[in-house]
């Protein structure tokens, strides 16, 4: 899923081809995006767009030859002047009076001749890794033939013509592998695979073959520093010092020429924008608001955007209350419970504590539920549960692939944090589960400001056995990276709460040569014990805690519930499938179904007896009073059973890899719940499981009531 749609898109037309575009966000000051050379798309810069888009109105296109634009097969069409002419048409066509342009190596290139012949279209200039008559070439590159039959295709001998006609996909393997050398690049180099193979080679070639302007030229060519003097606007230019496809050279002699603002990343290779979002996003919004402020101070640009002198405010820090900005992770609603109970702790711990959510739906209904206070910037989080919900299958989740594949969202919501922090003083921050937060803060440690906690009941990602070597590759370079991240930075984190015991951790490694899970989580988390977010013993009295809740003493009350996503919808429906025949089995049978908030009651079936319910703000005290319960793989409700000790049934979703590992340990250990297959479960078996389960005995190990309080007081040492 898309972290940010278009507010509009359409098609442009130079020449009788129609040229793709997209515009986001509004507002006069505009920039234009310029897309990569055909071997991928618009979306090259989805890791940017969201984030400029929050500030500026954003134009991005597809160049002919991919994405949605045409492909032409004639080289005449794929000129250096025909991209600038792709680049006005597109101008035109979204109303582009004036904007900053941005571009990648070749496409720097056609910025330049854009702003030479156009000054009055470009307000700035963005090149990113530029290729230039400038600088010095790459030797490896240029050592073999594009034309010729070659004998062997090793290394750049695969940039040649005959062998992308017959081993494409091999050669854009190799290409964009050397276009994200550095480690843990395996998501860049996957995009941009996945860009190259919406192109063919055949049009491929045809941009290569196209009659270039740029290639008649000589660094010492009078013409070429005529071309760079037409340059009037403002220049930024931005180079990794290790880009293996371009020479940083090239990028320092451009700067030197037009003098522009030079950025070399230190370790970057060619695809600095992708391997290094935050960064880039930071470089360029402060670029961008300096242009469109005709580079004046921020405090004047703050004054002639009101048109008046600037005001500011401060607040002396003895004077204002302690602050706290908790993150807590929208992937179902059992992060939202703990977190609650740890802020409600906090605040006992440390009176007067301001505690404010950045949080999304469906997080957000519980804290409303409770009056905490929800920072209003949590509007611009791309959604994690839409994400996750546009993932699965029947039953059936990729987790890890589908945190992959979550990175422009987890990125956008990157920002989001940073921007807060950025402009308003926090004395903690608290992220349980927050990937993006943890993830970049290690990328990016210069931008860490106040006390940083990071909590999580899991560590390691875990490979499904028919994902095979290469899934187990992949989770064992996640990990690895992860765990350099921490060895890097040790005292980034200054707490890391594991919520659970160490007897939860799974025994297994992070990959091969990787640490032992459990060994390593022990040397770097505290453990605070499990948090239900209640005390059981308040339960101690079901009958009082029934009657409440309006179930009587002579029925069984069987409460089904799937979670906060809408992941859960088919297990939920098979069990109601499964009411009739349970009824038969137990008459006293009374079936209650928890659609929770995003799922519809109105789209389940129907059956006499069967009860559907909505969102139940406080679903722990339902399943408390329960007789039996039947819940997805999840940790908190399968825990929360687990501690008022009530007999359940639980379907891990197929290749969650966290349910399927994590959790059914931690159950185990505990002797907690019967684990059922989705796939084999009829409404016959899970009937004839819940009369089963209803006759067994309870003899669960106790699970703790002090979580809260033992988390809350490692987090209020900080404060």
């Amino acid at each position: 899923m898309r972290a940010r749609s278009p507010e509009r898109e359409g098609f442009a037309e130079r020449g009788g081809i129609k040229i793709h575009y997209e515009i986001f966000g509004e507002g006069p000051q505009t920039v234009l995006l310029l897309p990569p050379w055909a071997i991928g798309h618009s979306r090259v810069w989805k890791l940017q767009v969201p984030y400029l888009a929050h500030h500026f109105r954003v134009v991005t296109y597809d160049a002919p030859g991919n994405g949605l634009s045409d492909r032409p097969h004639d080289p005449k069409d794929y000129t250096d002047w025909k991209r600038v002419a792709d680049a006005i048409a597109v101008m035109e066509a979204t109303e582009t009076e004036r904007a900053i342009i941005v571009g990648i190596c070749t496409e720097a290139w056609t910025a330049t001749l854009l702003a030479g012949e156009h000054p009055q279209a470009a307000q700035g200039l963005v090149f990113f890794s530029p290729v230039s008559p400038y600088g010095e070439s790459l030797p490896e590159r240029e050592a073999n033939s594009f034309d010729d039959v070659l004998e062997s295709h090793e290394g750049w001998a695969k940039e040649n013509r005959h062998y992308w006609l017959s081993n494409y996909r091999d050669f854009l393997e190799f290409f964009f592998a050397q276009a994200a050398y550095e480690p843990h690049s395996t998501k860049q180099i996957e995009d941009s695979v996945g860009y190259g193979l919406q192109t063919d080679p055949k049009t491929l070639i045809a941009t290569v073959d196209a009659p270039e302007y740029l290639a008649t030229l000589r660094p010492d060519d009078p013409e070429v520093a005529e071309l760079y003097r037409k340059i009037e606007c403002p220049v930024l230019v931005i180079h990794g010092d290790c880009d293996k496809l371009v020479s940083p050279t090239r990028g320092a002699a451009v700067a030197a020429v037009t003098g522009a603002d030079f950025v070399m990343i230190e370790g970057g290779g060619h695809l600095v924008w992708a391997r290094q979002p935050v960064r880039i996003n930071l470089l360029l919004r402060d670029f961008f608001e300096r242009v469109f402020s005709d580079r004046k101070a921020p405090q004047e640009q703050r004054a002639s955007r009101n048109g008046g002198a600037a005001q500011r405010r401060f607040t002396v820090a003895r004077n204002r209350p302690r602050r706290a900005l908790y993150i807590s992770s929208p992937i179902g609603l059992g992060h939202a419970q703990r977190d609650v109970a740890i802020a409600d702790e906090l605040r006992r711990l440390r009176p007067g504590l301001q505690v404010d959510w950045l949080a999304q739906n469906p997080v957000t209904r519980v804290l409303e539920n409770r009056g905490e206070r929800i920072h209003p910037a949590s509007r611009y989080l791309a959604s994690e549960s839409k994400h996750i919900e546009s993932e699965s299958d029947e039953h059936d989740l990729h987790a890890f692939q589908a945190l992959r594949r979550m990175d422009e969202i987890l990125v956008n919501n990157f920002m989001v944090f940073h921007d807060i922090v950025r402009d308003e003083p926090y004395d903690l921050w608290v992220g349980d589960e927050a990937w993006e937060l943890d993830y970049f803060l290690h990328e990016n440690p210069e931008e860490k400001r106040s006390p940083y906690v990071w909590m999580t009941d899991f560590v390691g990602w875990l490979p499904m056995p028919d994902g095979g070597a290469h899934e187990a590759f992949l989770t064992a370079d996640y990990n690895a990276e992860m765990i350099e991240q921490i060895a890097r930075f040790p005292q980034l984190r200054d707490r890391s709460i594991f919520v659970g015991n160490p007897e939860d951790i799974v025994p297994e490694r992070f990959g091969p040569e990787l640490p032992d899970i459990a060994a390593w989580t022990k040397q770097h988390y505290d453990f605070s014990g499990y948090v239900t977010g209640f005390d059981p013993a308040v339960f101690a009295d079901r009958a009082k805690l029934r009657a409440e809740l309006d179930y009587s003493a002579d029925e069984v009350v069987c409460i089904v519930t799937v979670g906060g996503s809408g992941v859960g919808v088919h297990l939920l429906r098979r069990i109601m499938e499964a009411y009739p025949l349970a009824k038969k089995r137990i008459p006293t049978l009374r079936m209650i179904a928890v659609a929770g908030p995003r799922i519809e009651p109105a789209s389940l079936p129907a059956h006499e007896g069967l009860e559907v319910r909505a969102f139940v703000p406080d679903l722990y005290r339902h399943l408390a009073a329960c007789d039996i319960a039947v819940v997805q793989g999840g940790l908190t409700t399968t825990m929360e059973l687990t501690a008022n000790r009530r007999p359940f049934l639980y379907f891990p979703l197929r290749h969650h890899f966290e349910q399927n590992f994590h959790v059914r340990h931690r159950l185990e250990r505990y002797g907690a719940g019967r684990c059922m297959d989705y796939a084999c479960a009829t409404p016959e078996t899970i009937a004839g499981a819940l009369a089963d389960e209803l006759r067994k005995p309870v003899a669960y190990k106790p699970v703790e009531s002090d979580g809260a309080r033992r988390a809350a007081e490692r987090i209020a040492e900080l404060l």
